[in-house]
């Protein structure tokens, strides 16, 4: 006698790599999200690290003011802190403050890394003060 098979044969394996396809999908969308949120926590301290960088050339600049108060600080050339380029501007200006002559330096520090401008691992700070003298 001979048996019959119902049409319904092979419906589990058609399910079975459905849900295979849709599992590899959220894998790789989870991995997709961690790198990417890797890659932000990295830039983040790289950022801090920036700042910080940009504040000791400022430091420098200041202490460099307190020795010689009459001329703006010359920066070595490359001046390099932790792997970060500094470039450093000065100016100064004078005012007339009530009959006295006031000179006023702004100095700005700007500390880089990671290649060119919109590149993936570029960051970048600046900060300025103004310092009487």
């Amino acid at each position: 006698m001979k048996s019959e098979r119902p049409f319904q044969t092979g419906f589990a394996a058609i399910s079975a790599i459905f849900l295979l396809v849709v599992l590899a999908a959220l894998g790789a969308f989870m991995v997709s999200i961690s790198s990417s949120q890797q890659l932000s926590s990295a830039q983040d301290v790289q950022g801090s690290r920036a700042y910080w960088a940009a504040q000791a050339g400022l430091e420098w600049a200041l202490a460099s003011l307190a020795v010689t108060p009459t001329a703006c600080p010359t920066p070595p050339s490359p001046f390099m802190v932790e792997g970060f380029t500094l470039a450093m501007t000065c100016t100064a200006s004078t005012f007339d403050e009530a009959g006295a002559t006031v000179l006023i330096y702004s100095v700005t520090s700007k500390a880089s890394a990671g290649g060119s401008p919109g590149g993936l691992g570029y960051v970048e700070r600046s900060l300025s003060v103004a310092k009487e003298i």
